[in-house]
Order: structure tokens, then sequence, then C-alpha cells
């Protein structure tokens, strides 16, 4: 069984994945940048690093091994355990072991534990298949030149220079032309600008005199205003109680826990047809971290969800 293979898939969803025992692959986006030194645009992408310090099992790997291989759940953590150890040996024997399209794993000069990770694989499913381009520079004083050299043989202007001084030229022409001609309109429209001036004038005052006519009324006291703090159900970070393949046990196990005191609800099925649970969503990762600390004390199996519903 190839567990690299299900860690890459978790890592595609999650933010963080525990292999119990050995440690936690962590993950954080990364926005689009340039490579000075290549002159390439490179996507925005998931970087991938390692924290030794968390070991403790939340549940997230064995519960995707047992539903994706068709194994009990504990039959999954014994799996695991086999592939730490031989993780484990690989690194006392060898000083290194690698995970494949991951990243690999090696001992320094004082025994101490290394991670390098793979940058072939983009773990970011909004940028998935998503390549770096070159970023060729553009030399404009090179165009600027040809377009000029081009304007030697055309009858057409093209440079911005030139094209400014042919419009001023005709625009000179075109205002002795409207001056001349609007000296002689000019006292028919002064006198069609009065009569407008007089017509728009009285439908104004009529409009004010419906104005004052209308209605006004003053509330001497009002009443003050209310304000109603609603606890907000949304969020992207998910504190997960269970996953049931029998929708009616997962409106059981909400009704326990709102028993309980949780703000428990269904989020809907997964891409496996399993019904999740949680005891509540959060605006923000340190909150949501926080909650699963809490109901850990009491359900071990409990994990997060990075998931934007």
């Amino acid at each position: 069984m190839n567990i690299s293979s299900h860690i890459q898939d978790l890592l595609y969803r999650y933010e963080c994945v525990v292999l119990p025992g050995f440690g936690a692959f962590l993950s954080q986006k990364q926005s689009a940048y340039i490579d000075e030194n290549s002159n390439e645009f490179y996507p925005p992408k998931k970087l991938v690093s390692f924290n030794r310090q968390l070991i403790k099992n939340d549940g997230l790997l064995a519960n995707y091994i047992a539903e994706v291989e068709e194994v009990k759940y504990t039959t999954a953590n014994n799996i695991i355990q086999e592939f730490v150890y031989d993780l484990e040996n690989s690194l006392q024997n060898d000083s290194k072991a690698e995970l494949a399209n991951i990243g690999k794993f090696f001992l320094d000069s004082e025994d101490k534990l290394q991670f390098e990770p793979f940058t072939e694989v983009n773990f970011l499913t909004h940028a998935f298949g998503l390549d770096s381009i070159p970023a060729n520079t553009v030399n404009r004083e090179v165009y600027k030149k040809q377009a000029e050299a081009l304007e030697e043989k055309a009858p057409v202007h093209f440079t911005p220079a030139r094209r400014r001084s042919s419009i001023l030229k005709y625009a000179a022409i075109g205002i002795i032309a409207i001056g001349i001609s609007g000296f002689a309109g000019l006292n028919i429209y002064s006198s069609q600008v009065s009569q407008h001036n007089i017509a728009e004038q009285q439908e104004a005052e009529n409009k004010l005199q419906q104005q004052i006519q209308q209605a006004t009324f003053v509330i001497d006291n009002p009443l003050p205003a209310i304000t109603f703090e609603i606890e907000k159900q949304s969020g992207d970070y998910h504190v997960v109680a269970g996953a049931f393949r029998v929708e009616e046990n997962a409106e059981k196990k909400v009704e326990e826990l709102r028993e309980k005191g949780y703000k428990a609800r269904l989020i809907g099925a997964n891409k496996y047809g399993l019904h999740q649970v949680v005891y509540s969503s959060h605006q923000t990762r340190r909150e949501a971290i926080n909650k699963l600390y809490e109901v850990q004390k009491s359900n071990s199996a409990a994990w997060l969800l990075v998931q934007e519903l």
C-alpha cells in the first residue's frame, strides 16, 4: 500500500496532514511571483513543510485509508504504524528517506531530521495544471523606431507626437469655422435660452409648492435602535465530529452534540458520499484550532477541515 499517495491526496484538501508517530505535513499558500534570475512567471501554489512535533493521531489519515482501501479503522492505524517503522529504519540505516511527489528526509551532521519538499507537484487546486511562463522584456525603443520608419512610407501617422501636431492643426481650422457661424446665430440662441429658463423656473416653483403642501410627521420620542447579535455559522475552517455513510446517523449525531451545548450542524456529503457533522465553523484558523483542542479532550477522532462551503 502506498501511504505517500494517500498523504498526497489529503494535501490537496487540507492544510495539515499528520503522519501519526512521525510528524505532520503543513501546506501554506504562496502568491504568484516572478523569478528575476530566470525571468519567468510562476503561478500560485502551496508550499509544503514538515513539523516533527505534531505526532498525535488526529484520525484524518487513518479514516481516509480505511475509506479508500475498504479496511477497518484499526487496520488502517496498523498500516500507518508499519509505514512509520519502515521510514524510521531507512533514516537510521541510510540517513535518508523519500516520499514520492512530497519530499525527502535526511539527517544532517548533527543527526537532526531535515525535510526538503519537491516542487514539481502543486497542491493548490485552484492553480492545478498551470506552469511557469517566460517573462520576456519588451524593448519599446525598438518598436518606436520601427513605427517611425513605417511612417515615412505610409500616409497615416502612427507615432503619438506626429498625431498630436496633426490634430492641433485641424482643430484650429475647426475653431475658426465655428466662430464665424456661431456669431451669426448668437442672437437666435440667446432668445431660445431665455424662454427655456423661464419655463424651467416655473416648473421648479410648482414642485416646491407641492412639497410644502405635503404633511411632515416628526416623532419627539423615537424608540431606541435594537441591535441583534447573531452568532455566525460561516467560515472555511470546520471542526469535524465525524463522517457517516447513513444520513440518519449523521442527524442523530447532530442532535446528540446540540444536547451537549455545541452548535453542531451538517455541512453536506463529501466526494466519498459521507455526511459530515461539524461541532462548529470558524472564520480563522486560530479559532478553529482552539476549538479542536477543546473537543479532542472528549473526542480524540475530531479533526480540522479547511473547505469553502
